[in-house]
């Protein structure tokens, strides 16, 4: 069985709560931090595993056993040095993936010299998209069009190219409909189902959440 993957949400302001929940009622495994006590003791009602920490302090990062989490998630926009400190010590105790938000594109670059792999304006992105585009990993982009039906852009499989619709059949066997092509940053909503997909296009689908496990 494939080990589910872990993550760690750093403040809980609006965003960083949007994310936390997002990820714990999609059943994944979060540890949501934040320094201020009052906050972490309401969050504990929804939240399962809350701490009240500082993550700019090594020995923090170390006994919360951060450098065992997969994705971790640093959302302290308002306080730079702050989130530089978190991005630093994450990277140090070998997270794999870390990713940050920011409010300016200054702080964008800051951010990412550091060494945040993503960083994400909260006025662009939700909290509730991240969490979605972070439980949808292996594909490009994800968007809700209803609780249950989604709108998902998805690299063509290496065992599709060469193929094309027709012979992949991709509404029986994943239960998803092919509403446009993208190649070349150009999207085609005229699809020719006998066009040869090739590994630089990529699909836009929209399937039912729950069969969309099937293509990860």
């Amino acid at each position: 069985m494939q080990k589910k993957k872990t993550y760690a949400v750093f403040g809980l302001g609006r965003y960083g709560t949007a994310v936390a929940r997002e990820l714990v009622d999609s059943g994944m495994e979060v540890i949501a931090i934040d320094t201020r006590e009052e906050i972490v003791n309401d969050a504990a009602a929804y939240l399962p595993v809350c701490k009240c920490a500082d993550v700019t302090v090594p020995e923090v990062i170390d006994r919360l056993g951060i450098g065992n989490i997969d994705t971790v998630i640093v959302c302290m926009a308002g306080n730079l040095e702050a989130s530089v400190m978190a991005i630093t010590l994450c990277k140090e105790a070998g997270v794999k993936t870390v990713i940050a938000k920011c409010g300016s594109e200054m702080h964008q670059k800051i951010f990412m010299r550091v060494g945040a792999d993503q960083v994400v304006f909260p006025e662009n992105e939700s909290g509730i998209r991240l969490a979605k585009n972070l439980l949808s990993s292996g594909f490009i982009d994800m968007i809700s069009l209803s609780k249950d039906v989604s709108m998902v852009e998805i690299d063509v499989k290496e065992e599709w190219i060469g193929k094309n619709l027709i012979e992949l059949n991709l509404r029986k066997k994943y239960g998803i409909n092919v509403v446009a092509i993208k190649k070349e940053g150009r999207v085609n909503v005229t699809i020719n189902p006998e066009q040869i997909l090739d590994a630089e296009t990529t699909l836009i689908v929209i399937a039912n959440v729950t069969k969309l496990s099937k293509l990860k």
